[in-house]
């Protein structure tokens, strides 16, 4: 019978587990929290060092993370299975977007903030990250030279190694087309995939069939999602020249490269390139 009284309402902080964890907690053992929080060794004491150095090892994270979807996407595409490589490219995009949003905490850098620390890293720079090579690499931008800056490192240049003498995430699509009746270029299906990719005629040709026909067809949604992709790619790049603009303009960069004027150099390499040039042609 209610007799005009209720139970007490537990505070919340009594529904927390109180038996001590037996060593790491679970968490900790399944994501290794403890590790990267004890990779940040700031080598100044500038206040902006830190986020320039968690921002960077973020942005490796995202790296490594959009090189295992793309390397999911392509395995998918050479077994012909698209729902699993669409899958895995949604993914990427997810991550893609993450990636971008980590310039946040650089893009408004002064030139005082960044000289704070600058000298510290030496020549240290982000064009020497192993892991932006590889997603360089899947994008079907080979080079010979930039393998070659990681031969000191046995074990990343090996791996470099394997994803530049690998058909490329596009070179898969483009075999994927094939397999599917459309008229891939024998000369494009077979070339040396360890060469950079150059936009071709009859690939324009292909997209111009699938983009000109069913505009619910699986294969148009395909070259949209990787449209999406390199737009992704392309603002990335631009990103990073406006961080690096606003806090050290036009000087020499810290691995001796020009700075700004290569950023820009690579930031105008196409990325899958026909999927721009067949809009002109419909």
């Amino acid at each position: 019978m209610d007799n005009g009284t209720s139970a007490p309402v537990r505070p919340a902080s009594d529904d927390v587990p109180t038996r001590p964890f037996d060593g790491a907690s679970p968490y900790d053992a399944y994501v290794r929290a403890s590790v990267l929080n004890n990779l940040q060794h700031p080598l100044t004491d500038a206040p902006d060092e830190m986020g320039f150095v968690v921002t960077t090892q973020v942005m490796e994270l995202w790296l490594t993370l959009i090189v295992h979807e793309w390397r999911t996407a392509g395995t998918a595409f050479a077994k012909d299975d698209l729902d699993s490589a669409t899958d895995a490219l949604t993914r990427s995009r997810r991550a893609l977007t993450a990636l971008q949003a980590t310039w946040a905490p650089l893009a408004a850098l002064t030139p005082a903030q960044f000289n704070g620390f600058r000298a510290a890293f030496g020549t240290a720079s982000g064009f020497q990250s192993a892991m932006y090579r590889h997603l360089e690499f899947l994008l079907g931008d080979k080079s010979e030279a930039m393998l070659r800056l990681h031969q000191g490192d046995p074990v990343v240049h090996e791996a470099l190694s394997e994803t530049h003498r690998q058909p490329s995430l596009y070179d898969e699509v483009l075999g994927y087309l094939h397999r599917q009746g459309l008229p891939v270029p024998e000369h494009v299906r077979e070339r040396d995939v360890s060469e950079p990719y150059v936009s071709d005629p009859g690939v324009v040709e292909v997209w111009r069939r699938i983009y000109a026909g069913p505009q619910h067809d699986p294969l148009l949604t395909l070259g949209e999602q990787l449209t999406d992709l390199a737009e992704l790619i392309v603002r990335w790049r631009f990103d990073h020249i406006m961080v690096v603009r606003r806090a050290m303009g036009t000087k020499t960069g810290s691995a001796g490269s020009s700075g700004l004027a290569w950023l820009e150099q690579r930031s105008a390499k196409p990325v899958f390139p026909e999927l721009w040039e067949v809009r002109g042609a419909l």
